[in-house]
């Protein structure tokens, strides 16, 4: 089940949310949570669910082991093998089969192992749970259910944010539900939720109608067309989800951690990375690259860090091989940022500033064809396309003009203007209002959420596109 969905929004989440404010106390709020997020677990993965409560079990155990034991590290091992064994077989089984058949002159069977959703995210927090159990025994949880809700909370369960267990062990034991944090939740919900609709699905159906094209019927326009559709597309498909999440928690009585902070704005790729998935990439750092010798070891050793790092970083988004050198080209620009191999300080100066940021969204949405092509060899061919195929033959023309219809227009337009801070500027003239005129702008920012999403009803009862890029990490 995805947020997006009818079921969701007019079943789920009323019936859901009634019967938490309904509940007595924190215990029986916190059951109604485990019961209820199984179910949602369970209406995608109905034989999976038992998975991720085995793992959640099998890790309980092990937290409690390490706190318990004097000898730590043997028991944080079998914790780690046991998780990413799972994560392995689930996951890249196929992947690393066909790898050794591309590599060695063998023929071994595939195994075709269905990919349980989220697996994942709630893999990396069951992870960071057990590793800060093993630098700390005090955040040990000794109530089994208190762990399993903590990884099966249905609003970040199967796409994030990543959420570290000591960032809410306190909520899961002790938290408030006030009319003020519901009002912002239910807004930041409808934020999401409209840039997954409005946004997200508009300019993804262009961005899947131009890299279905034949590599014959491939242009520059269509081939840009494509890869600025997919770029926006991602984005506000993820960062929505992210927003509906935090909503949703907001609601329930959780803080979770920002995971957006305006990425396209970045003046750098190393900018980009401290605003892109910023709970993947502060797990990254914290439970790898820190622990690997970070940049302490000499400058040959840090690249070497951030070079595993950053194949990590691809391949925990897929099994594909589009993944990994997605992964490794971005970790090579941060290298030759951090040498000085691309002299990004000579741009420093207010005039040249805008070359930093063409720079940066140029990388991204280049390295973001290979992240979204099937195969290496797709890529190669749209990327060369791009910069190369300016004499279009009439069906790419077609093609083209067909996605630039007013609503693609309005919302790749409304994604761009919204891909920088505008909120926050907006938010930041209403706090010099005067009181009177402070209630006035929240009324109206109320009203223009109700707008919204009576567009995404709107757009959900009439549209049959309604993807989720997310779900299949």
């Amino acid at each position: 089940m995805v947020f997006s969905s009818t079921v969701f929004l007019f079943i789920f989440l009323p019936v859901t949310y009634v019967l938490y404010l309904l509940m007595p106390g924190i215990k029986a709020k916190n059951v109604w949570l485990i019961v209820i997020s199984l179910l949602f677990y369970a209406f995608g993965e109905p034989l999976t669910v038992f998975l991720m409560v085995f793992s959640v079990l099998a890790n309980y155990i092990f937290a409690r082991l390490i706190a318990s034991n004097k000898h730590k590290k043997p028991w944080l091992a079998a914790a780690v093998i046991f998780d990413l064994g799972i994560l392995g077989v689930f996951k890249y089984a196929g992947f690393f089969v066909q790898t050794i058949n591309a590599v060695l002159p063998v023929a071994l069977p595939v195994p075709q192992i269905r990919l349980p959703i989220g697996i994942s995210f709630f893999t990396f927090q069951i992870l960071s749970y057990v590793i800060d159990v093993y630098r700390d025994s005090s955040l040990v949880q000794k109530k089994f259910g208190n762990v399993l809700l903590y990884i099966s909370l249905f609003p970040q369960l199967i796409a994030g944010p990543i959420v570290k267990y000591y960032d809410i062990a306190k909520q899961i034991g002790e938290r408030r539900i006030t009319a003020e944090e519901t009002a912002l939740g239910i807004r930041r919900f409808i934020t999401g939720l409209s840039k997954k609709v409005l946004i997200a699905n508009t300019v993804g159906a262009a961005a899947d109608a131009m890299f279905a094209l034949s590599a014959e019927n491939m242009s520059a326009p269509t081939c840009w067309l494509g890869a600025v559709a997919y770029t926006l597309q991602i984005y506000y498909d993820f960062s929505g989800y992210s927003d509906m999440a935090i909503g949703l928690g907001h609601m329930l009585g959780f803080a979770f951690k920002e995971n957006f902070d305006h990425p396209y704005i970045a003046a750098s790729m190393q900018d980009f990375w401290r605003r892109w998935h910023i709970s993947l990439s502060t797990w990254f750092k914290e439970y790898l690259y820190i622990p690997l010798g970070g940049n302490r070891k000499g400058r040959l050793r840090t690249a070497v860090n951030k070079i595993i790092v950053f194949f990590c970083t691809g391949l925990w988004h897929g099994a594909n091989m589009t993944f990994v050198v997605w992964g490794l080209l971005h970790g090579l620009f941060l290298m030759l940022e951090s040498y000085k191999a691309i002299p990004l300080e000579k741009l420093s100066a207010k005039p040249l500033r805008p070359l930093r940021h063409i720079y940066t969204l140029l990388v991204v949405t280049v390295t973001f064809v290979i992240f979204r092509a099937e195969t290496l060899t797709k890529a190669w061919q749209y990327i060369a396309a791009m910069f190369t195929g300016f004499t279009p033959n009439a069906a790419s023309m077609s093609a083209f003009s067909q996605q630039l219809s007013p609503l693609f227009i309005t919302a790749a337009l409304t994604a761009v203007v919204f891909s920088a801070p505008v909120s926050a500027f907006v938010r930041g003239r209403a706090a010099t209002l005067t009181k009177g005129r402070r209630a006035a702008a929240s009324a109206c920012a109320y009203a223009v959420s109700l707008v919204m999403l009576v567009l995404c009803i709107i757009n959900l009862a009439c549209a049959t596109f309604n993807p989720f890029i997310y779900l299949q990490f």
